[in-house]
């Protein structure tokens, strides 16, 4: 007898991942990881102007190679098990397309123009847009932005385009669309030839997009003309209909049967974003913030429909009926920097031992070459090491984890991180605990401004690479929230996400709660808050607030 098995694919900030789960159990059959190429070298990117870009190759590659290694691991004939592939992707990282819905990288006139590439979510150079768009915002009767918190942030949807269209003329002329990257892959795997067969998901199309059905889909052309007349008409090549993640995108088309070796008969779900198709592979139960840590943080909150019902919480990325776990609301926050603000301090600390290396002529460069890696591969567990020796005191140093701007609460990303209160006794551990608790601080931001607009924060899970690794940033934040934050027992719940709506849309669950049920892997640890620490975590999150809206201040002039 044959098995039910479904492949959930993970597409992240530096690879994708995919894994083959038993929709019985759970249990997972395969797992392959792939590390895109051209981002690993620094192609397309400039942090100094922070634009990251990724080629649509990079994709592709990972993509077929990861699925493949999965069957490969799974054995003879796995492909036959194969009932259904779902996608979750990093967003917004929307890229423009002809009107065959082909990026424009993957034509011979743009294969090397960044403008015509994935413009990734931590890219922030569309804050004049933003601002435009807030701007114009503003003196329109109908707010467009009340359901994405009331701010449009330089990482979304809109406010790349125009910026793309604006800054390459080549670019724009050749572009007929604009489609986020979750929305591109079923697109690609379905066989789509032409941009009004793309079904777009209500996740990135309500959070980033703001299509809401308030406005009968997406805002009129009028605010868009409004805001440039760049943008003028450019609805009209866009969509009308959104589909939540529960739902078919097709099956997979020959082409990429083929190049998989899997069946045409394997369905294809709609895709969406990593944090909401993780924080359902996580188990996320109502009012219980979903936070998936890595690079940095999504914060995935979900309530009954009925009891959000006049309720608009001001300053998150969002909140749109469906995105998460359709039938529910499903609201968004999060971070921009939080793993790697870690990876910052970790860098400016292996500067000196790399450079040195490289130029002594004690070692040859290989060697120097290795010793400055596996230093800097362990740097920052070390730091961890010793900074959970530290006590937390009312004058320690403290900081503001804005390297990357600010995503919620009130998106802006202008804003720079902050460093204060050093003296001659602050050495690398010190720094390093003001930075972790300068995020978990930001953690707390965001759960203070649900609760300030009626939202409880009954519970906390946490997900993702640092809620796995990290014992003292975890012990951490639950102190400086004063609540227990469990972990989710899945090394890979984005993908194990993505597995769950894979086996929903091809129908052999009705709803994605039964999902979850069968397929979820439970919670591993539970770290209780440090009730000697609450008090001084208050007031240092004080200290942090005051400190925060001087930075804001001086970031404006």
């Amino acid at each position: 007898m044959s098995s039910s098995w479904v492949i959930g694919v993970d597409y992240g900030t530096d690879s994708v991942r995919a894994i083959i789960v038993d929709v019985h159990n759970g249990n997972e059959i395969a797992s392959a990881v792939f590390y895109y190429p051209r981002w690993k070298d620094g192609l397309y990117c400039n942090a100094a102007e922070s634009r990251f870009r990724q080629h649509p190759l990079d994709y592709i590659e990972g993509l077929e190679a990861t699925i493949r290694q999965c069957l490969q691991q799974a054995g003879h004939g796995a492909a036959a098990n194969i009932k259904a592939i779902s996608v979750d992707t990093t967003g917004s990282t929307p890229v423009a397309v002809d009107e065959t819905g082909t990026p424009l990288a993957l034509t011979p006139a743009f294969r090397d123009n960044p403008n015509a590439m994935f413009v990734l979510w931590k890219d922030h150079t569309a804050l004049k847009e933003a601002a435009a768009i807030n701007a114009t915002a503003a003196t329109f009767k109908q707010d467009y932005l009340r359901f994405v918190g009331g701010i449009y942030s330089s990482e979304w949807f809109w406010a790349k385009l125009l910026h793309i269209l604006r800054a390459d003329e080549a670019v724009r002329k050749a572009t007929y669309s604009w489609v986020e990257h979750c929305d591109w892959i079923p697109f690609l795997l379905s066989g789509g030839k032409h941009i009004r067969q793309m079904k777009r998901g209500i996740c990135s199309a309500g959070h980033k997009a703001l299509f809401a059905t308030e406005f009968c889909g997406l805002p009129p052309d009028a605010f868009f003309s409004a805001v440039d007349p760049l943008l003028q008409g450019f609805t009209k090549r866009l969509f009308t209909r959104t589909y939540t993640a529960g739902e078919a995108a097709g099956h997979l088309c020959p082409e990429w049967a083929e190049r998989l070796g899997l069946s045409t008969d394997v369905v294809i779900g709609i895709g969406a974003f990593d944090a909401h198709m993780g924080a359902v592979g996580g188990q996320i139960e109502p009012y219980h913030l979903s936070k998936v840590m890595g690079t940095s943080t999504c914060d995935m909150l979900v309530a009954p429909m009925d009891e959000m019902e006049h309720k608009l919480v001001k300053g998150i990325c969002g909140q749109v009926p469906g995105s998460v776990i359709p039938g529910m609301m499903g609201m968004e926050a999060g971070q921009s920097a939080f793993g790697d603000a870690y990876a910052w301090f970790s860098n400016v600390l292996a500067w000196p031992l790399q450079h040195l290396l490289s130029s002594s002529s004690l070692i040859t460069p290989e060697i120097a070459a290795r010793l400055a890696q596996e230093t800097s591969g362990r740097m920052i567990a070390e730091l961890a090491v010793q900074a959970a020796q530290i006590s937390p005191q009312e004058q320690d140093e403290l900081g503001i984890d804005w390297l990357n701007g600010r995503r919620t609460p009130d998106a802006d990303q202008s804003l720079k991180g902050t460093l204060t209160g050093l003296n001659l006794a602050s050495d690398a551990p010190r720094i390093f605990r003001a930075v972790a608790e300068s995020t978990c601080f930001g953690a707390k931001a965001i759960v203070e401004r649900f609760e300030r607009e009626g939202v409880p924060v009954k519970g906390l899970i946490g997900i993702g690479g640092v809620a796995k690794k990290s014992a003292f940033i975890m012990q951490m934040m639950a102190d400086i929230m004063n609540m227990p934050i469990r972990i989710h027992r899945s090394e890979q719940t984005c993908a194990l996400g993505a597995a769950m709506f894979a086996a929903t849309a091809a129908g052999i669950f009705s709803r994605v709660e039964e999902a979850m049920e069968a397929m979820g892997q439970g919670f591993e640890i539970t770290y209780q808050p440090d009730a000697h620490h609450a008090g001084i975590y208050e007031n240092r999150y004080r200290k942090y607030k005051t400190l925060g809206a001087f930075s804001a201040t001086v970031n404006s002039d």
